[in-house]
């Protein structure tokens, strides 16, 4: 299978309540060939999840209502523990939450916003064991 075709069979599930962002990491996911599906708060990323089983999740941290540890937490706990997660936050996150974060399993990654292009694509390929530039 070309490296086209193996990015065309991997999902990437977009967390956020921003729908610019979502838009925006959307856009920067999609042109490295990778599917994608969006959500925007942890309840709707829970229901994704668990129907979808997709390769990813780009996660917002800072959601309204449930934040992204209550996610992973939740995640764990339904059995979907082992999709592998890349973190993105807006705000500066206290030393021990981003410890904590850090001692998640599922967490690849930790990404702050503004998110650059080069970075985001590095952390999804890496995160999917996809090689760089298909």
């Amino acid at each position: 299978m070309s490296d086209e075709a193996a990015a065309a069979q991997k999902l990437v599930l977009i967390v956020d309540d921003d729908e610019s962002i979502v838009d925006l990491m959307e856009h920067m996911v999609r042109r490295e060939g990778f599917r994608t599906e969006r959500a925007t708060d942890g309840k709707e990323a829970l229901s994704k999840a668990q129907a979808l089983k997709p390769d990813l999740i780009l996660l917002d941290f800072l959601l309204p209502g449930m934040d992204g540890h209550a996610v992973v937490r939740a995640l764990r706990e339904s059995g979907n523990g082992g999709i592998p997660i890349v973190a993105v936050t807006g705000q500066h996150l206290a030393p021990d939450r981003r410890e904590a974060l850090r001692q998640e399993p599922a967490v690849k990654d930790f990404l702050e916003k503004p998110l650059r292009t080069a970075i985001l694509v590095q952390a999804v390929r890496k995160a999917l064991g996809a090689k760089s530039g298909t």
